[in-house]
């Protein structure tokens, strides 16, 4: 059960929930800024079930919630759901317009069937036995045609609706579709990304099931746009993609990170199954070969540095992510076309 709306709290009790919002966000350490006061109100509010649900997991996981678990809260279940209260509104016109066109017609209807059954009446009673039976027969072939054509009309007001129903769900599917995709690779993008995590986040910590990230970098990125155009480069971009999608499970989600980078987040993956799908994904774009579009000119290979972590129970996503880069960064730096764990990186700081 969800909270009020918020045009429905009356002053006192609006008050008393920010009095508490701004108490709380004390006791966290949390700076009262507009979004996170925003986070915390509406987790009081319960306007969010999905909030509260993420709230109260990372408390009782002892989550610190720092300015990145803040910005996440904010991006996903605050400021995602005033957009998609936007696109609703937008659709709850469309489909007031129909309902009153659907309204005005059937008030149209009921009242030409008022008259015909008026119609049908005095027939009725001009049936005796002395009237004409082929006037009478007329007459009632008549009002049955009337009725006929009227159904008719019915049926297509009905199936121009549907149509329109039909394309306003058409429509929010590829509005949804299009704010959630990389107009270049096609993968999710960062908002698709973040809305993942978190809901893998929350099941890991539920059912204590683990989760790993693959951070990917396509290595010699620049020189490819420097030698070959950014052209090439999109498409070496796309390539990258386009293997992604091969080689991860249905289960999980490639998407662009930003630049050449792309993310990987494998539910139910620990680290050395993260490894593994990372080592296939690795050498099956080692193995590609291009060619330029244009000219048909072979190119240079493609290779990737990878690195992996597994999630820790209660932290954000750019705490993860951090520690992909990490280990991303010491692939890179040990020769490029390789993957690298965050635990074989602790292990060479031992080793040190």
């Amino acid at each position: 059960m969800t909270g009020p709306a918020l045009d429905e709290l009356d002053l006192e009790y609006a008050s008393a929930i920010a009095q508490r919002a701004i108490q709380q966000l004390a006791e966290r350490g949390v700076l009262p800024t507009p979004n996170n006061f925003s986070v915390w109100f509406n987790y009081l509010l319960g306007t969010s079930p999905d909030l509260k649900r993420a709230i109260d997991i990372l408390s009782g996981n002892k989550k610190r919630f720092d300015a990145s678990t803040m910005r996440d809260l904010f991006s996903i279940y605050v400021d995602a759901a005033s957009l998609e209260r936007d696109v609703a509104n937008g659709v709850s016109q469309q489909l007031v317009a129909i309902m009153n066109d659907a309204k005005e017609f059937l008030k149209v209807a009921i009242a030409d069937n008022h008259s015909q059954l008026r119609a049908m009446d005095r027939l009725a009673d001009q049936a005796e036995p002395s009237a004409d039976p082929r006037a009478l027969i007329e007459s009632l072939v008549n009002e049955l045609a009337k009725a006929i054509a009227r159904a008719e009309k019915f049926e297509i007001n009905f199936v121009q609706s549907s149509r329109e129903l039909d394309n306003i769900r058409s429509s929010l599917d590829k509005a949804e579709e299009r704010a959630k995709t990389d107009a270049l690779t096609g993968l999710p993008n960062r908002r698709a990304l973040e809305e993942f995590f978190r809901a893998s986040q929350i099941a890991a910590m539920e059912h204590g099931q683990p989760l790993s990230t693959l951070l990917i970098d396509i290595d010699h990125f620049k020189k490819f746009n420097d030698t070959f155009g950014h052209g090439v480069g999109d498409q070496v971009l796309r390539l990258v993609a386009s293997i992604l999608r091969k080689w991860v499970r249905e289960q999980d989600l490639p998407a662009r990170y930003g630049g050449e980078e792309l993310i990987v987040v494998l539910p139910s993956s620990d680290l050395s199954t993260g490894k593994a799908i990372a080592e296939r994904i690795r050498r099956a774009i080692c193995a590609c070969q291009i060619k330029r579009r244009s000219t048909g000119e072979p190119l240079p290979g493609v290779t990737v540095s990878i690195g992996v972590a597994e999630f820790r129970p209660g932290e954000s996503m750019a705490g993860l992510i951090e520690r992909c880069d990490k280990a991303l960064y010491r692939a890179k730096a040990s020769g490029r076309n390789r993957v690298l764990t965050e635990s074989e990186i602790d292990k060479e700081l031992v080793a040190i």
